[in-house]
């Protein structure tokens, strides 16, 4: 019960990691409050997490969704102890593709844009409206979602990578910002996981990102939620500003 009574926001929980995360958080004794684009999902999950926990539809993108959102939580809960930025979404592309010395293909415009939307300023959004009710409250833990991509790179993800490096950027931040308030903020970077969409991809997809890792297997989305877990838990206490990689020790090529 390493988070017993803890109030825990987690975004993007209705599915894949994000659910992996509520459930395990609320065997350890939190009271999980779930947020996603995804009702019906979301709706399924709730009876799963027993009568302490909540579920509420919320765009991450949008300021005052958010802000609706974190204000409710506090109005039922009275305070807010753990908030994971778990929410995020992919738009791959290729950045330019030529063929022949002609332009072909490239990101378009507004698939770079909604991805930085969802994956960074979601972050920014959820962390900047509960940060001031955990500095009144003396203290809390901030865990974001990065990706290894975010430290390596990767073919054909220009606007996911740029989020998951950006958001390792902020959590350094807001780990010098807010450390003398009590408020821990760290990351975790996952490899290849095997959520509900991934196991959907063609056998050949799934054996190459086999191939590419140490450990030859796949990661399960609760191996992340266990990674929140020991963030957001005392065990962690004196780690603020890290960025952890959970990726079985993967290798990214091109």
């Amino acid at each position: 019960m390493r988070l017993k009574d803890k109030v825990t926001l987690i975004t993007g929980g209705a599915a894949g990691i994000g659910k992996a995360t509520a459930v395990r958080f609320v065997e350890e004794g939190a009271k999980v409050v779930v947020c996603d684009v995804n009702e019906e999902a979301g709706a399924a999950l709730l009876p799963d997490l027993g009568p302490a926990a909540r579920f509420d539809k919320v765009n991450v993108a949008d300021r005052k969704e958010v802000q609706a959102w974190i204000e409710a939580v506090i109005a039922q809960y009275g305070r807010i102890d753990v908030l994971v930025n778990n929410a995020g979404i992919t738009r791959d592309a290729l950045f330019v593709k030529m063929k022949d010395g002609e332009l072909v293909k490239q990101m378009e415009e507004n698939a770079f844009d909604l991805v930085m939307l969802v994956n960074m300023k979601g972050v920014f959004n959820c962390t900047q409206a509960v940060t001031p009710f955990m500095i009144k409250q003396g203290g809390g833990v901030i865990v974001n979602a990065s990706s290894v991509v975010g430290l390596y790179g990767n073919f054909g993800q220009t606007n996911y990578v740029a989020t998951k490096a950006g958001v390792i950027g902020m959590t350094k931040v807001w780990a010098r910002e807010l450390g003398k308030f009590g408020i821990r903020v760290n990351a975790v970077a996952p490899g290849f996981i095997l959520t509900e969409m991934v196991q959907k991809m063609p056998e050949n997809v799934l054996a190459d990102m086999k191939s590419h890792t140490p450990v030859g297997r796949l990661g399960d989305p609760r191996d992340i939620a266990n990674a929140y877990l020991w963030l957001a838990s005392d065990e962690a206490s004196f780690v603020h500003g890290a960025t952890i990689s959970v990726d079985g020790g993967i290798v990214i090529g091109t």
